[in-house]
């Protein structure tokens, strides 16, 4: 091929931050070299070279956002022979439907230069822009349709001058803004908060795992809230088996990876996973395969501070459960004041998928769970 483009690497992700080149222009290069590695949403992911060749161009510096189908490097001498949407000779879509997964697949398409492509403003703006040293993707167009006029760029100048100069969203926290955007546009979100008596628990208690384990017994007692929900073909997708999304706090930002089967494994094995799944976030060497495919999410902020919450749900999910900080509080036991140690929980659900009652009782078994000695 004349030119590679930024591969699909699957999971819904459509760009990806070029974090470092490891070829230039006119080196050779063998097939399954490593060319560059990117970060996305999710991960930072090394992508080899598809064929053998010579390097003519690279397309993007360190730092620059790629989208899918855009070219990354251009070979010397070679001709372009793309098909359809997949690199290579596309004989029929049964031939396309049986080949590998998205992430193998090569994905074609046209540049983007995001600071041209995206912000509207005339020549003399632009040149203002250039002489007062503001970047257009940092301001908003307040003329029809976005453009940006010069009193836009000024304000921004003048609050650079001020403030400093805004700093851009990127990799981890560029993800998490767009999907709680998207999480707030698309879901009919409702919370519901209570408290559960713990003191009955050990000292030594695994609050993760055992936080884990009613979970997945909740989901066996109202099975509605283990599921996947298609807002535009209003369809509703309950699941058999519990993959447990659970989050991860990071100077980065949030990750959220997935405890696969928590409904079929040990204590033991729970814990073995939970433990490799964070030590790969810290590391940032977890697939984004690994992020994906939650059917539910824990997110466990009273580990820092916090005593109730409204927990954002992530689409296809419909629910997800916020654990606050346990706390000593003065409770009845047969008619006397006694102080015992109680846990918060706060469960979100979305109410174009699960009714008020279900949600309830998928907070009762929860309780009940977690009140089992």
């Amino acid at each position: 091929m004349k030119y590679f483009r930024l591969p699909d690497l699957g999971e819904g992700l459509q760009e990806a931050e070029i974090v470092e080149w490891h070829v230039a222009v006119g080196d050779a290069v063998s097939v399954d070299q490593l060319l560059v590695s990117v970060e996305t949403a999710k991960a930072i992911v090394d992508i080899p070279s598809p064929q053998q060749g010579e390097v003519a161009a690279l397309f993007g510096a360190v730092g620059d956002f790629i989208h899918i189908n855009e070219p990354l490097l251009e070979y010397v001498g070679e001709k372009q022979h793309d098909e359809g949407t997949v690199v290579g000779s596309i004989g029929s879509d049964s031939e396309a439907d049986t080949a590998s997964s998205d992430q193998d697949r090569f994905i074609v398409g046209s540049a983007h230069k995001r600071a041209q492509g995206n912000q509207l403003a005339t020549p003399a703006v632009r040149a203002l822009a250039a002489r007062l040293n503001v970047s257009l993707n940092e301001v908003s167009g307040t003329g029809r349709n976005g453009l940006i006029s010069a009193a836009d760029v000024e304000k921004s100048a003048q609050l650079n001058e001020q403030h400093g100069a805004a700093m851009p969203l990127r990799g981890v926290r560029r993800a998490m803004a767009k999907n709680m955007s998207r999480s707030h546009e698309q879901v009919v979100s409702v919370t519901l908060h209570d408290d559960v008596d713990v003191a009955h628990w050990p000292k030594d208690t695994d609050i993760t795992m055992r936080l884990v384990q009613s979970l997945v017994a909740a989901c066996r007692a109202e099975p509605s809230l283990n599921a996947w929900f298609d807002g535009e073909a209003l369809t509703l997708r309950v699941l058999s088996k519990v993959d447990l999304g659970i989050a991860v706090d990071t100077p980065d930002g949030l990750f959220v990876p997935v405890l696969r089967d928590a409904h079929d494994r040990t204590s033991e094995e729970l814990r073995a996973g939970l433990q490799r799944l964070r030590a790969d976030v810290i590391a940032r060497t977890i697939p984004a395969a690994e992020m994906t495919g939650a059917t539910m999410t824990l997110s466990n902020f009273g580990t820092i501070a916090g005593r109730y919450g409204n927990p954002i749900i992530m689409p296809p999910q419909v629910a997800i459960v916020g654990v606050g900080v346990i706390r000593e509080q003065v409770v009845a036991e047969n008619g006397r004041p006694v102080i015992h140690a109680v846990l918060p929980l706060s469960l979100s659900f979305d109410h174009r998928a699960v009714t008020g009652g279900e949600a309830a009782r998928f907070l009762k078994s929860l309780m009940d769970a977690l009140s089992q000695d």
